[in-house]
């Protein structure tokens, strides 16, 4: 039960922080998808657009520029639903040449899609420029929010675990208390008396860690195949990923820590308090 509700205890942080990790993945993807639309100016000739398309082109950070003329633009507009009367009524074609832009996947931030919305509204042929950053900002904002709750939960739950492996070892120690009183009458040291309490904390802080990650990769798997099935609806696919190499020595590690210096604190203080008759 110790075990178990160490593993528990380490589990919840562990599982938020795949899930944060597993958004931010996500988050990547979404961002790479994000698409500007630079709508020039009225008086802006065919060559001139062309000529700005190819320039363009020619940018580090731009994967695509496709250049839509008025007429395909007006014709795109006609096909949408509850456009088409509105559509017949013009007498001209309002429309300008608008560049579709599809940035280069390093710009994975809302900060450096600002930066390259405000260049393109530099351009004397630019009149608009039409781009979603906001969404990319407040997803990133519950990001770090998530991993800021997984720091603060890791950091109240370990207390729980240093109280529950200290309850642990006192109990032991209790149940121990005669053969305590006869090590220390034969003149054992406290340090002998003291390893294989030390010994069992850092056994049950292992086990603890071990369960953590058992039910951690579980529920990795139990949640595989609705996100597959979801992922499947939007011509996706999307694997979640666990806690990786580093998170897992961390998680251990940890665990380990914890399991030694709750022990270590519970044999200091009630050790203490026996003494030989």
């Amino acid at each position: 039960m110790t075990v178990l509700m160490i593993g528990i205890a380490l589990a919840l942080p562990g599982t938020l922080y795949v899930l944060t990790r597993n958004l931010t993945l996500l988050g990547h993807g979404w961002e790479h998808t994000a698409a500007i639309s630079v709508f020039l100016k009225t008086e802006v000739s065919a060559e001139q657009a062309q000529a700005l398309a190819r320039r363009l082109a020619g940018r580090q950070d731009l994967e695509s520029v496709i250049l839509i003329p008025p007429e395909q633009a007006l014709q795109e507009l006609r096909a949408e639903t509850g456009f088409a009367e509105a559509v017949e009524q013009l007498e001209t074609n309002p429309l300008p040449y608008v560049l579709s832009l599809r940035p280069k996947n390093h710009l994975d931030s809302a900060a450096s899609l600002e930066g390259l919305r405000e260049a393109l509204s530099a351009l004397p042929e630019t009149d608009l420029v039409r781009m979603d950053t906001l969404w990319v900002q407040r997803f990133q904002g519950i990001i770090r929010v998530g991993e800021r709750a997984a720091l603060v939960l890791a950091s109240a739950l370990a207390m729980g675990v240093l109280l529950v492996i200290g309850n642990t070892i006192r109990l032991e120690i209790e149940n121990c208390r005669p053969e305590i009183v006869i090590m220390e009458t034969v003149g054992a040291t406290r340090g002998f008396i003291r390893r294989p309490f030390l010994w069992l904390g850092l056994w049950f802080g292992g086990l603890g860690g071990m369960m953590a990650w058992f039910l951690i990769a579980l529920a990795r798997w139990l949640m595989q195949a609705p996100v597959s099935q979801l992922a499947a609806l939007y011509q996706a696919d999307f694997v979640l990923v666990g806690l990786g190499p580093a998170a897992q020595g961390v998680l251990l590690g940890g665990s380990l820590l914890l399991g030694l210096a709750g022990s270590w604190i519970s044999v200091a203080r009630h050790l203490a308090a026996i003494e030989p008759a």
